[in-house]
């Protein structure tokens, strides 16, 4: 039998030993352009590592999920962060699973609102994109450059999280 999985609120503590969620934070706001811009700084620190490798910026769209949706594999990227902001003003989901001895424990699930978007750190298990609803654009800060930057993981019995309430 699958385990059902909780849908837990994504905030900048729960999220930590997996990243940080890049968010509008009041500590973190500074007045630029002669006092017209708020800009809220350093919310997440992208990572890479590897000889020619280089942040790059994407747009990412994903389809909706529909549920109740299997978690049935896991993803991590040795050698460079992730990180997706939400462009489309919707909700979406966050996996992510602590490593147990080179493989993904169980996953976690946050519900990300839409002023919400995370960076994921190198090297943590995560889920693909899960969108809410409808097709929703997300821009993602991704490495780019030689080297394998992608591990994944199949469960032998699948996760189960049923529909959130948003």
């Amino acid at each position: 039998m699958p385990e059902i999985l909780s849908v837990l609120p994504l905030t900048p503590e729960a999220f930590a030993p997996f990243g940080e969620v890049i968010e509008a934070d009041p500590t973190r706001m500074r007045l630029i352009n002669g006092g017209t811009t708020e800009r809220f700084h350093a919310l997440a620190q992208p990572e890479v590592t590897g000889e020619g490798a280089r942040v790059i910026l994407n747009i990412f769209r994903g389809q909706a999920r529909r549920f109740p949706y299997e978690i049935g594999m896991m993803e991590r990227h040795p050698l460079g962060s992730q990180s997706f902001t939400p462009l489309s003003g919707r909700p979406f989901l966050v996996a992510v699973s602590e490593d147990s001895d080179g493989r993904p424990g169980v996953p976690q699930i946050f519900l990300a609102r839409p002023h919400q978007g995370v960076n994921y750190h190198r090297n943590v298990w995560h889920h693909p994109l899960l969108a809410l609803g409808e097709t929703s654009d997300f821009l993602v800060a991704d490495r780019d450059g030689p080297g394998n930057n992608l591990e994944e993981f199949f469960f032998e019995q699948p996760f189960i999280i049923a529909e959130p309430q948003i």
